[in-house]
């Protein structure tokens, strides 16, 4: 299949890449319609208890509260005869709104409830009706409209869900072009330093640009049928530059590697494409295959990494793998045309690297002196996952300054009680009004909690206290609500046990209420990705043997990559813990430290095994060639790492800068996500090969590329792997290997 693309590429070179170039146009039209397909949210189990209960509440009770509105006065408070005027206009223009339902307010209540303690503030809650990009579109609207001064008299801001989902939506996109203002240049000045050559430096933004236009296109078709989150931008454009500059990386330099040989353009081409070409791929399948695992978790927002990561993966390896090698065939020797002054004219294109050479031949000669360091860094690294706890996005993950964090702020602080944090309790079938007041009764005594609200009246500390108009709406023919208000902070482990005792509380007889809210969600949420982890962990580790038996022939390096992989994943989320649980650093990268995100963390975890993967391919693919040509264990690693050294700390620098430029973002969840992905690649092409490889390798001598006598021969009949050349140059007598 190689050498067909290879044939390809130098028959029709040109035609391969007007296509190429049509596509492009073409996915790029597509792609530019994506943004007004996806999605904020996406966090919760569409089967969970608690989404069921929000359901049941959208369809009988007009939705749950998702906008809140905080109206503030200059003086008098929220009582005087102006403030209640203009109030009661407010709420009277908002009833008027089509894009909200269930608007209640203090000043058509009365409920103290619904007032601040010290009287100067007052709250409004609505529904914003739609789904999806409806429901953003509606919010956004509605805040826009109502958000400021209202008639001289009244000060409004907009917080609740709604209002959060939208300011991240837009805080988000904000966060991406800084990014990419950031990534862009520093990766193209990079990229000249490594080749020291202009039209070189070019080639890998080509394929960068079509991994990202394809994926976009991806993201606007599947956005048309499906729900996709938006932040599944940030992963296109991160891993899309990124994957792009390694796979180009590696073609390239073996492509200038055979050139400095003296093989004709042809001859390179085939060799690149045979050899390079073959890494390429089974490094995209080993990345796509930790990627696929995010599909098996019911979130939307997992999901949609999967959708962008797998299209970004897919699209970067057949550009480079198609268009890549005809843009060689166009150049020739002009790949190395735009020499850059301070470059040595004398610098060699043949790839090698002596410094990583020599690195690996003083850790094989030491593997435990050397490797018992780095492992126990990488431990005490990995030590604060012990105290790892886990949440979902709130207003939290948003700076300071914003308004939906302030309102959430007021709300917990100057009222008594959060409504709209309170947890939704809803009976699905007709429910008299006896066993209805037992029912709020019992919750009421529940620890926490200071009222439950229904449409029977409002119970604290197990006996009734008072009704109001507003109680009239929990009520149905064929269903009931109840609103469990606490004192908890939201989302606090307080506050998740809460969930656990309302759903412990035994209900009416013949009814089997579900339980709602902020809180229950997460309950919901953390469960349903704790109860598919071990699936998608398997599917992973599984995967990725067979892919890398494949590649290599052995069972012992898969093992043996599989478990440098998780040590350097265990450090990195270690780190990140550290960081953005523990708050360390906050003042500096200006967070809130809060639990870790627990979506965000498994794709971290995803994204992080996958690029080691990738890494792992490009050097034990080098080492598997010189190995199969007749050199020892010890002389094809560290020819090996000599050979791939340079180019895997290159493609791991520029990769880390992609991710790295999102930790200016301002979303503290995407901050934790680019500097924990960019910083796994870092130990990885670091500590892992250039340290713990060689280190493993030389323990394992000749072991490592044992497999039982079945499997080689099935690897004999149906494995991949690069093609050995039909002359190998003599590494020991070369002086840049040459044994001290």
């Amino acid at each position: 299949m190689f050498e067909r693309i290879a044939e390809l590429a130098i028959r029709r070179s040109r035609l391969v890449l007007v296509v190429a170039v049509v596509a492009v146009a073409l996915m790029g039209a597509l792609g530019a319609g994506a943004f007004g397909t996806l999605l904020g949210g996406g966090y919760d189990d569409p089967a969970s208890a608690s989404s069921r209960a929000k359901t049941v509440i959208d369809e009988k009770f007009g939705g749950e509260t998702n906008l809140v509105l905080l109206v503030r006065t200059p003086d008098g408070g929220v009582d005087a005869p102006a403030a209640r005027k203009s109030g009661g206009d407010l709420v009277a223009d908002l009833k008027e709104e089509k894009n909200l339902e269930n608007v209640v307010s203090y000043w058509d209540t009365a409920s103290p409830d619904l007032r601040s303690e010290d009287g100067r503030e007052a709250v409004v809650l609505a529904h914003v009706v739609g789904d999806g990009i409806e429901r953003d579109e509606n919010a956004k609207a509605v805040i826009d409209a109502y958000n400021g001064p209202y008639e001289d008299t009244l000060t409004i801001q907009a917080g609740g869900a709604a209002a959060v989902t939208s300011e991240m939506g837009t805080q988000s996109g904000k966060d991406l072009l800084l990014a990419e203002a950031i990534a862009v240049p520093l990766t193209l000045i990079l990229l000249l330093l490594v080749f020291g050559s202009a039209v070189a430096a070019l080639l890998p933004l080509v394929i960068g640009l079509i991994a990202i236009a394809g994926t976009f296109a991806e993201l606007f078709v599947l956005g048309s049928v499906t729900d996709v989150s938006v932040f599944a931008v940030n992963l296109t454009t991160a891993l899309g530059l990124g994957l792009g500059i390694d796979y180009a990386l590696l073609m390239i330099s073996r492509f200038r590697e055979q050139l400095a040989t003296g093989a004709s353009v042809d001859d390179a081409v085939r060799r690149t494409v045979s050899t390079a070409g073959r890494t390429v791929a089974f490094s995209a399948a080993t990345v796509a295959a930790a990627l696929a695992a995010l599909l098996v978790f019911p979130q939307y927002f997992l999901r949609s990494f999967g959708y962008a990561g797998i299209g970004v993966v897919v699209i970067a390896a057949l550009s480079t793998l198609f268009v890549m090698p005809a843009l060689f065939v166009v150049l020739g020797h002009r790949v190395n045309s735009g020499r850059l002054p301070w470059v040595n004219a004398q610098r060699s294109d043949d790839g090698r690297a002596p410094l990583w050479g020599r690195l690996a031949g003083t850790v094989m000669r030491r593997p435990a002196l050397t490797a018992l360091p780095v492992l126990a860094v990488l431990l005490l690294a990995a030590s604060p996952l012990l105290g790892i706890t886990f949440g979902t996005p709130d207003e939290r993950v948003l700076p300071e300054a914003a308004q939906s964090r302030q309102v959430s702020s007021v709300l917990r602080e100057k009222f008594n009680g959060n409504d709209d944090a309170a947890l939704r309790v809803v009976v699905d079938k007709p429910l008299e009004r006896a066993p209805l007041a037992s029912y709020a009764t019992e919750l009421s005594t529940l620890q926490g909690v200071i009222r439950v609200e229904t449409s029977a009246g409002m119970y604290a500390d197990g006996r009734p206290t008072s009704t109001g108009p507003a109680a009239a709406a929990l009520g149905r023919p064929d269903a009931q609500q109840l609103n469990v208000v606490s004192t908890l902070t939201p989302k606090s482990d307080e506050a998740q046990n809460l969930v656990g005792k309302v759903r412990a509380v035994a209900p009416p007889a013949g009814t089997h209420p579900l339980v709602g809210g902020v809180d229950a969600e997460l309950v919901d949420s953390k469960a349903s990705i704790a109860d598919r982890l071990p699936l998608a962990v398997a599917l992973v580790a599984v995967t990725t043997f067979l892919l890398l038996f494949l590649f290599t022939g052995s069972i012992i390096q898969p093992l043996r990559a599989l478990v440098l992989n998780m040590l350097s994943l265990g450090a990195t989320l270690g780190v990140m813990t550290w960081i953005f649980q523990d708050g360390h650093l906050s003042s500096v990268l200006g967070f809130t430290a809060q639990p870790m995100e627990v979506s965000m963390t498994v794709l971290m975890f995803c994204i992080a095994f996958g690029l080691s993967m990738d890494y792992e391919v490009f050097v034990t693919s080098r080492i598997k060639e010189l190995h199969d040509r007749g050199e020892d264990n010890e002389s094809a690693v560290t020819h090996g790492l000599g050979h791939t050294g340079r180019i895997v700390t290159a493609a791991a620098c520029l990769l880390a800068v992609s991710f790295f430029a999102f930790g200016t973002a301002k979303l503290s969840f995407m901050q934790m996500f680019g500097l924990g992905s960019g910083l796994a690649i870092l130990i990885d092409a670091v500590a892992v090969r250039g340290i713990l490889v060689p280190a493993a390798m030389r323990l394992l001598g000749g072991s490592a590329w044992y497999a039982p006598g079945f499997l080689r021969k099935f690897h004999n009949r149906f494995g991949l792997s690069e093609a050995a050349p039909e002359t190998a140059p003599q590494p020991a007598t070369d002086p840049v290997y040459a044994k001290n």
